[in-house]
C-alpha cells in the first residue's frame, strides 16, 4: 500500500502532467479526492466566470482537450484507468457548470452539489461511458456529461420560479 501511495505521490507531484491531472495536488486528498478537486476548481473558476461566455466556453473546451492528454498520460503512468486522484475532469466539469449560473453563493453551492451528485451517482449513460470509454477522453467525458446533467435543473429553476 505504501508503495502505491509513494508512486501516486511521485507521479502527481514530480511531473507537470501529473500535477495538473491531480488538480494541483488536491486529488491527493486521502478522503473524497473528487470532492476536494471540485472545491479546488472553485478558486480557479472565479476569474473564468468573469470572462465573456464565449471566452469561458473556449477555455473550458481547451481545458477539456488538454485534460484528455493530462488524464490519459497520468493514468498510463499510474497503471490505473481513472485513478480517483485524477481530478482535472472535475475541474473542467465544475467550470462548465459555473459558466451558466450567477456568481452568487447559493447558485455556486447548488452547482457544486448537483455536479458532485451526478458525478458520484453516474446515471445512464454516464456510468456506461465511465465503464466503456477508455483513455483520457473516457476520463473526461463522464464529467462533461455530469456537468450537463447538473445544468438542466440549474437552468430550469429560474424558468419555473420566475427568478
Amino acid at each position: 500500500m505504501t508503495d502505491d501511495r509513494s508512486k501516486t505521490r511521485k507521479v502527481a507531484l514530480a511531473t507537470p502532467t501529473g500535477f495538473l491531472a491531480f488538480g494541483l495536488g488536491s486529488g491527493l486528498s486521502p478522503k473524497a479526492p473528487g470532492t476536494a478537486g471540485t472545491v479546488a476548481a472553485l478558486v480557479f473558476a472565479i476569474p473564468l466566470v468573469a470572462l465573456p461566455l464565449w471566452a469561458g466556453l473556449a477555455l473550458v473546451g481547451l481545458s477539456f482537450a488538454l485534460g484528455c492528454y493530462l488524464c490519459g498520460e497520468t493514468s498510463r503512468r499510474l497503471g490505473v484507468h481513472d485513478h480517483g486522484g485524477i481530478v482535472w475532469d472535475e475541474f473542467v466539469g465544475m467550470w462548465l457548470v459555473l459558466l451558466f449560473v450567477p456568481f452568487e453563493l447559493v447558485w455556486w453551492l447548488a452547482a457544486f452539489v448537483l455536479f458532485r451528485a451526478f458525478d458520484i451517482v453516474k446515471p445512464w449513460p454516464i456510468r456506461w461511458l465511465d465503464r466503456h470509454v477508455t483513455g483520457g477522453f473516457g476520463i473526461m467525458v463522464d464529467d462533461l456529461l455530469a456537468a450537463l446533467y447538473a445544468l438542466i435543473p440549474l437552468l430550469l429553476l429560474p424558468l419555473l420560479f420566475g427568478a
